[in-house]
């Protein structure tokens, strides 16, 4: 039987030394043209063979196996698209912090290239809190010196320490954006091995537990920013970036523009909501955002939450509310009430029905069929 040749290719760093990595199953062709390349050696630790990572010596390894064996790069390159998103972006902050004696702070690098690539400001903080973590863990050691074996030093401290899976894949993720994109070594870390993803049914509260909170709201902007939350099914920061221009009360629908993963949708605005925000824009006047801070700045995301919390505290219940629960409830109640599930994810804005199945775990109707046998 005729198999189809092949080689992965893999960034190493090897003495400190960027390599290009081969690997490949035992071929006495591919050993023979390996033997051919600059300074090919073999690597007990990797398990591969491996040649010094130069512009020139990659173009000779594809001229060397082009047409002979199939070369596999997806490890090797990486070729991602920046953030297009119009979202408000300030990095600068992380720049102008004061600086603590013995404390390693962010590289520029990094930091340009978080810039230059657009990403969200939410990723912005996540991703530098996490690195300086890690390079704080190692203060005695220079970035270059860092192995794999010290990354998992670190993460399994981590996991000691009761973090959740999705803490420690946060700080995978930025590690790894400090190796693979900062210095241009795609899949460098590619052995590290990652926690699984957590299975984690979404909190929902009742319709009467809604409408408790808008009740218990301090005034007419507070009670509109719950209302939305809920009947819109908004993420916290969409409602922030909402713009006076995003309401149309003609279609009754709202324009959510670059949420997550830089996608705009519609989804829908509620008449009882829309009443409320006339009369709040009649007293407030905001001039852009639809709900504005001190002199007319966006909204901040921590006033929102404590919004929701104080509310829902003065309802009476029992548990914590976020923002998010309430795009939970949304998307659950509709559920209930019989709506379709793509029409949900349309919604919700969610790239896939998959995300939006999490929702039938919790829905009521999944289980009214069912009879409880000791009923």
């Amino acid at each position: 039987m005729n198999t189809i040749k092949s080689i992965t290719l893999y960034n190493l760093m090897i003495k400190n030394h960027k390599m290009i990595g081969i690997k490949f199953f035992p071929d006495k062709i591919i050993q023979g043209l390996i033997k051919g390349l600059p300074d090919a050696k073999w690597s007990k630790v990797y398990n591969m063979a491996y040649i010094p990572n130069t512009k020139e010596n990659l173009g000779i390894v594809f001229t060397t196996f082009r047409g002979i064996v199939w070369i596999n790069y997806n490890r090797f390159l990486t070729n991602k698209p920046v953030n297009t998103s119009n979202e408000e972006f300030d990095i600068a902050w992380f720049r102008k912090r004061e600086r603590i004696s013995g404390y390693r702070f962010c590289p520029e690098p990094y930091l340009l290239k978080l810039e230059l690539k657009r990403y969200a400001n939410s990723t912005v903080k996540t991703y530098v809190t996490f690195f300086e973590m890690f390079i704080n863990h190692f203060n005695d050691k220079e970035l270059q010196e860092i192995n794999e074996s010290d990354i998992r030093v670190f993460l399994q401290k981590l996991i000691q320490n009761k973090r959740s899976n999705s803490y420690v894949n946060q700080a995978i993720n930025a590690i790894k954006f400090y190796y693979e994109v900062v210095l241009g070594m795609p899949n460098r870390f590619y052995e590290i091995e990652r926690p699984r993803k957590e299975f984690k049914l979404p909190k929902v509260i009742s319709k009467d537990e809604i409408l408790a909170i808008i009740a218990n709201t301090n005034n007419i902007k507070h009670r509109c920013i719950v209302k939305l939350l809920y009947s819109s099914g908004l993420r916290r920061g969409e409602l922030l970036n909402l713009k006076l221009s995003d309401i149309d009360s003609k279609r009754m629908l709202i324009r959510v523009e670059n949420s997550k993963g830089n996608k705009d949708r519609l989804t829908l605005l509620s008449k009882t909501a829309l009443n409320d925000l006339r009369l709040y824009f009649l007293e407030y006047r905001p001039q852009n955002y639809l709900f504005e801070g001190r002199n007319g700045k966006k909204y901040s995301g921590g006033s929102v939450l404590k919004i929701v919390k104080d509310a829902a505290h003065r309802a009476g219940i029992r548990i914590v509310i976020t923002p998010h629960i309430l795009r939970h409830s949304f998307a659950t109640h509709l559920l209930e009430s019989g709506t379709d599930i793509r029409q949900i994810q349309v919604l919700l804005g969610h790239g896939s029905t998959k995300t939006t199945e999490i929702y039938t775990h919790v829905a009521t109707n999944t289980f009214d069929s069912i009879k409880n046998p000791l009923d």
